[in-house]
């Protein structure tokens, strides 16, 4: 019997392993979010507003991401993931529960700290995936992860603006520090074996050039990473960009800031479920929504006051997470195995390695010509980057990019 919509969503959450999982992150992914808004917060509050200050913060959480994310995708590769999402998931709770943030160079501090651990984190938790679910139940289960981190964005800035506002912030950083302990006793209570682990990578040298040369020759990988590539770090820089709309532009407090975090994941959480009812992502999925999400981004920064910026932020979040999520499930479908750890690793260099260069762009660009034009460069960036790989795409099939867009989507419906 096939399976009806609800079982093709949910399907992956019928596996014990990946249930433990999925309810550990939700926990730790709630506080994750209350401590970026109470992190945001506080440097608009130790540098009286200032937009650059916020960028260097947000590009010091990723520049670490640039610098070793293929290192940790290779770290994937040759160890138990298990055991490495233990180590970091300890890691990340120690340094917040340690930290007490006095003054701006202390987030910064913070910022890169948290930043080394997700370099290996990351493309861990990706490649972890497929030992929990297998090949087969991987699009549904990436969809579900980005999912779950949605919701998880959605409950994070609502309970940050309530403590913040009671306790102060130094109380979301602690949430957080023992919210990490979910994700710990989840992984601790799984079963080992029904993992279907792979072959661990015995160490040897050139192992980082070969996954380069791996994905060189795959323009159904490298693609997408160029596409995902300028969305990410032009488009995608709504942690800076949503504070200094709310604060800068309709002057609201931190539950409204809050407010417009959570509205952005209501429509990342609707667009990361209907990528879970999706099979194998095509280009012409990736191609749509990238080009859907820059122009919902254009108008959403040209609206006019606070309740039609939330209204606009749905459907942009929506565009953005359907966009991300197939990008992240074509990426890992079109590896294999044993090199699935180290262009995860790739991936998220392309993907969040750019949050150096983007986000103290969004943030200079907020200072000098406003908020509003901050938002709508990265829509406009993110438009000719899907443009661009359109007509590239085009070119190699020999045909113009309209007749290719039509033949792509006729064959999607097909399927």
């Amino acid at each position: 019997m096939p399976a009806g919509p609800g079982r093709r969503t949910f399907g992956s959450l019928r596996n014990r392993n990946y249930r433990l999982f999925a309810t550990g992150q939700v926990i730790s992914n709630t506080g994750s979010w209350m401590q970026r808004v109470a992190q945001d917060w506080l440097v608009l509050e130790l540098t009286h507003n200032s937009g650059s200050a916020l960028g260097i913060t947000t590009g010091l959480q990723f520049l670490p991401l640039l610098l070793f994310s293929l290192w940790g995708g290779m770290v994937a590769d040759r160890y138990s993931k298990r055991r490495i999402l233990m180590a970091t998931q300890a890691a990340a709770g120690g340094l917040l529960a340690l930290t007490h943030a006095l003054s701006i160079w202390h987030v910064y501090a913070l910022a890169f700290a948290l930043g080394l651990v997700t370099a290996v984190d990351n493309p861990t938790r990706q490649a972890f995936a497929a030992e929990m679910v297998g090949r087969r139940g991987m699009p549904n289960a990436i969809a579900l992860n980005s999912a779950v981190f949605n919701l998880a964005r959605i409950a994070g800035p609502a309970v940050a603006g309530l403590v913040i506002s009671a306790a102060g912030v130094p109380a979301a950083f602690l949430i957080n520090a023992a919210s990490y302990g979910a994700v710990l006793i989840s992984l601790k209570l799984m079963r080992p074996s029904e993992l279907q682990a792979v072959e661990r990578l015995p160490r040897a040298k050139g192992q980082l050039r070969e996954a380069m040369s791996y994905v060189k020759d795959r323009p159904r990988l490298w693609l997408p990473m160029v596409l995902i590539f300028f969305v990410s770090t032009f488009g995608m820089n709504f942690q800076v960009t949503n504070a200094l709309m709310s604060r800068g532009v309709f002057h609201t407090g931190a539950g409204a800031f809050g407010l417009a975090s959570a509205v952005f994941a209501i429509g990342a959480l609707g667009g990361a479920l209907l990528a879970a009812r999706r099979g194998r992502p095509t280009m012409a999925l990736l191609l749509d929504t990238s080009f859907a999400f820059g122009v919902l981004e254009v108008i959403t920064g040209l609206m006019p006051d606070f309740w039609s910026f939330l209204i606009l932020l749905v459907p942009t979040g929506l565009a953005l997470l359907t966009f991300t999520t197939a990008a992240n499930s074509a990426t890992q479908l079109g590896t294999t195995a044993d090199m699935r750890g180290r262009v995860m690793g790739l991936y998220l260099l392309v993907f969040l390695g750019g949050t150096p260069l983007g986000a103290p762009l969004a943030g200079w660009i907020a200072e000098v010509f406003g908020p509003r034009m901050s938002m709508i460069t990265g829509g406009l960036i993110s438009v000719a980057a899907a443009a661009v790989v359109g007509v590239m795409l085009a070119r190699g099939q020999g045909v113009p990019a309209r007749e290719y867009l039509r033949r792509a989507r006729l064959a999607r419906m097909v399927a």
